[in-house]
């Protein structure tokens, strides 16, 4: 019977969150005049928890400190996401 990986499951779906994340913003910004700047800033944390992970899908190394990150930081910006997408829309324009 094979073992469960709690930390290779929620680091691939941190993974992949991320990479959707990113591409929903570029869609976001090239087909729905989306503000270009202030989503792109919005999607580089997620740029980087996607190069991070798919560095460590590579190895098949995990780690609980990408995890709790991602949890956190995923959650953080998902609730301030339009406010801090106003705000730098109006600090940029």
């Amino acid at each position: 019977m094979k073992q469960r990986n709690l930390k290779a499951l929620i680091s691939k779906i941190i993974l992949f969150y991320s990479v959707f994340y990113g591409a929903m913003k570029i869609i976001a910004v090239l087909f729905n005049d989306a503000w270009p700047l202030s989503n792109l800033i919005m999607a580089i944390p997620f740029v980087i928890f996607a190069a991070v992970g798919g560095l460590m899908l590579k190895h098949d190394t995990y780690s609980w400190v990408y995890v709790a990150a991602g949890v956190i930081v995923i959650s953080i910006v998902r609730y301030y996401e339009i406010q801090w997408l106003q705000q730098l829309h109006q600090y940029f324009n």
